[in-house]
């Protein structure tokens, strides 16, 4: 379960000290937006330092590379431990399975897991492919909308509303791959208004999004909350499994419960809550 992903600038030696403090389910390492041209080399170089340092309290560690370095950025996330990448601006599958293809001998000679992908859909033409990005690899772990990008794309301005159709298309392709759906109906660059991003975040649960990325620390808790089963569902899931095994005992299919018609829908929305909260 990621609930939460903080973006740290991978270059900034503040930041990255105190990044483990923070709560977060996994810390995205930024080599890309958040970090200089002139100070991109000394970023990457010092992966080797920062991964493991802000994996200190167990938050899985990204690194978002640069689409022009992909590779060499790639190579020093994968050397530095990193569990997984950000894949900017993913438009053509077929990059995703060049970048899994050069990081597989690597992988090898070091005696590592294989690196996981997040593909980042940030241009109108990628929202129509995002569920063949999806499928392209064993490695995509998830897709996300980088709002700002994809705005910009559609010469839109990055409010919710603008980004409502294309943040939900990316999440059904997602769904629909099987792969995670990360994000909120609203660009992360606004962190200051804590009332919005609860309410937006609680909204993206009920759309069914696993978890979503911000770029301030005060956030971490709210996504945690937001995307935790709350000890009200966790309860009601548990009596519609137990609610279930006793009709099932009758010989019944679907029942009623809390004056609500319960049928399998429901109980396999009850049981994946159960995983989740179990995870």
């Amino acid at each position: 379960m990621i609930r939460s992903l903080l973006y740290v600038p991978a270059d900034s030696e503040r930041f990255v000290a105190k990044a483990h403090e923070r709560g977060a389910d996994a810390i995205v390492l930024d080599l890309e937006d958040a970090v200089a041209p002139s100070e991109k080399l000394k970023a990457r170089t010092g992966l080797a330092a920062s991964v493991p340092a802000v994996a200190r309290n167990g938050a899985q560690v990204f690194v978002r590379i640069n689409a022009g370095t992909s590779r060499a950025d790639a190579e020093a996330a994968c050397r530095a431990g990193a569990y997984g990448l950000f894949v900017p601006k993913a438009r053509d599958p077929q990059a995703l399975v060049q970048l899994a293809s050069y990081l597989d001998q690597m992988e090898r000679e070091i005696g590592r897991q294989p690196m996981r992908f997040v593909a980042m859909i940030e241009d109108a033409g990628a929202v129509f492919d995002a569920r063949i990005i999806g499928k392209a690899s064993p490695r995509v772990l998830g897709l996300i909308t980088g709002g700002e990008d994809i705005a910009t794309s559609m010469g839109a301005e990055p409010t919710p509303e603008a980004l409502r159709l294309p943040k939900l298309m990316v999440h059904l392709a997602a769904k629909a791959a099987g792969v995670l759906s990360l994000g909120l109906i609203r660009t992360v660059a606004d962190y200051r208004d804590t009332d919005a991003i609860t309410r937006a975040a609680r909204e993206a649960r009920e759309f069914g999004f696993d978890g979503a990325t911000c770029v301030h620390p005060s956030i971490v808790p709210i996504l945690n909350e937001a995307f935790s089963p709350s000890a009200a569902e966790i309860d009601r899931a548990k009596r519609l499994i137990a609610a279930a095994e006793a009709a099932t005992a009758q010989g019944k299919g679907a029942f009623e419960l809390d004056g609500k018609m319960v049928d399998e829908p429901v109980l396999a929305r009850a049981r994946a809550l159960l995983t989740r909260q179990r995870r």
